[in-house]
């Protein structure tokens, strides 16, 4: 039962991760498994914008959820998680399968650390959140 208690308080390490993840996403383009494929072309700049965004966004949540702990900010990481999970359908890349494998992985990770920080932080109170942290 110990093991459940561990998940039920939201602790600094899972924002650390949150960072982790939002530079893990910037940097996805240029991971050497991409280099035969060529997705750092300037073709593709859409693509490369795209994560860059979304990465900036999560490791800048992330870092907010660390100063100062709301709500909103893990709901916006679920939603930023849909999107880099659907961003290879719908910006056309779906055809690299280790950028789509690493964008989806990587979202759904996003998604899944959010998801149980909003429900960590469900019956707190406000004060009981600014207190994260400290």
């Amino acid at each position: 039962m110990s093991d459940f208690r561990f998940f039920g308080t939201h602790r600094t390490w899972e924002d650390w991760c949150g960072m982790l993840l939002g530079v893990l996403i910037v940097l996805s383009p240029w991971f050497p498994t991409q280099a035969s494929h060529g997705i750092a072309g300037a073709d593709h700049s859409a693509v490369i914008i795209n994560t860059f965004t979304v990465g900036i966004l999560v490791f800048g949540l992330a870092q907010l959820q660390y100063v100062a702990l709301q709500r909103w900010e893990e709901v916006a990481e679920i939603f930023i998680g849909l999107w880099l999970i659907a961003s290879p359908y719908a910006l056309g890349y779906s055809g690299e399968g280790m950028l789509r494998f690493m964008h989806t992985s990587l979202g759904g990770i996003v998604v899944l650390l959010a998801a149980l920080q909003l429900w960590q932080d469900w019956d707190l109170s406000d004060q009981e959140m600014a207190q994260h942290g400290q």
